[in-house]
């Protein structure tokens, strides 16, 4: 068999697993139904693990500081995400403003504290989505959806009714409720969580979350069984799978071993896991001693080893200088500094 036949039939099966890929998603009315579904959520909300119960619809603010309507700091065509994610087009990326956690070393604290962003109607959002797969985005990218979830999902829904066919990536920092995650079954493609902490005592002090593990856990877990690993096209772009990120924060912070060792006895080593090395000590981190420094190369080093050590093969590993990227400015049009 040639080359030549190998190629084609490998495209002949790929375009089959899109057929049935697609065949999977849910139609435009039935995602609009879920969020509809989400929206009933708000009236007393549990959004996210949290719980407020405040009244969204009504203006009531929760933890997370948001309202009914999204609230969006910037929408961009992103380079910055695994390669998978943006290849050479760029993800379409969705940066909302607000956040469930409270990381006091939050590199995005701008958008995230609220302090950059404007409220944007949902059809709007939907026809940014539009723009974005017209000028090339190899998928769309909502960052910190969860508080506005509902918003996302609908918006989605008018999207696709509208002629959208890209991948979905939920980036998330990983403390969702285990009823949202359910309810958006065959919606999103890809899950790109955040496995921040190992021990709850330290996603305490650093994210104002006491309970971050089991439900971060709990969330990765019905991820995995939704949309199971990594898969790319025959182009190495991802199109459907679990993509863990972890921070490894400085003097262990982040429990980094403990959580690899879980990840290895609750899902498998063939996940793929982003060991980011990006740390520093950005926002309010000078203020706790053991995050008022940079990691070192060692102690990334380490960390990779044992990953290895472990089983993982499917890990992305980040160039130690990274940590000289720089901190997005979201009061600019063009947040970050490609070079």
């Amino acid at each position: 068999m040639s080359q030549l036949e190998l190629n084609q039939i490998v495209l002949f099966c790929y375009d089959i697993f899109q057929r049935v890929h697609w065949l999977m998603h849910r139609s435009p009315d039935e995602i609009l139904q879920v969020a509809g579904e989400l929206k009933q959520i708000l009236v007393s909300c549990r959004l996210c693990p949290r719980e407020c119960g405040v009244d969204r619809t009504k203006g009531e603010l929760g933890f997370c500081g948001a309202s009914l309507l999204p609230s969006v700091s910037s929408i961009v065509m992103h380079f910055g995400e695994e390669p998978p994610l943006v290849g050479d087009r760029g993800a379409g990326t969705i940066f909302f403003a607000y956040c469930n956690l409270r990381c006091v070393f939050c590199q995005n604290h701008q958008i995230s504290r609220g302090l950059v962003g404007k409220e944007i109607l949902v059809s709007d959002l939907a026809s940014e989505m539009i723009r974005l797969q017209n000028e090339g985005a190899l998928n769309i990218e909502p960052v910190s959806p969860t508080h506005q979830v509902h918003a996302f999902i609908e918006a989605l829904g008018l999207a696709i009714g509208n002629g959208l066919n890209l991948p979905v990536v939920y980036n998330c920092g990983g403390y969702e409720s285990l009823e949202v995650i359910k309810l958006i079954n065959g919606i999103v493609d890809i899950y790109l969580p955040d496995l921040k902490y190992a021990e709850n005592d330290a996603a305490s002090e650093y994210s104002s979350c006491p309970d971050y593990v089991e439900h971060a856990r709990a969330a990765i877990l019905e991820m995995y069984s939704q949309v199971g690993d990594l898969e790319l096209d025959p182009d190495g772009s991802a199109v459907r799978g679990l993509i863990i990120r972890h921070l490894v924060l400085p003097n262990d912070a982040s429990g980094t071993i403990d959580t690899l060792q879980w990840i290895k006895a609750n899902l498998s080593t063939d996940v793929t896991v982003s060991l980011m090395s990006q740390y520093s000590p950005m926002y309010e981190a000078h203020k706790f001693d053991q995050l008022n420094t940079r990691i070192s190369q060692d102690e990334y080093e380490r960390v990779v080893d044992k990953c290895w050590e472990l089983g993982f093969e499917n890990v992305f590993i980040q160039n130690f200088e990274s940590q000289d990227l720089g901190i997005p400015d979201f009061t600019d049009d063009e947040p970050f500094e490609w070079r």
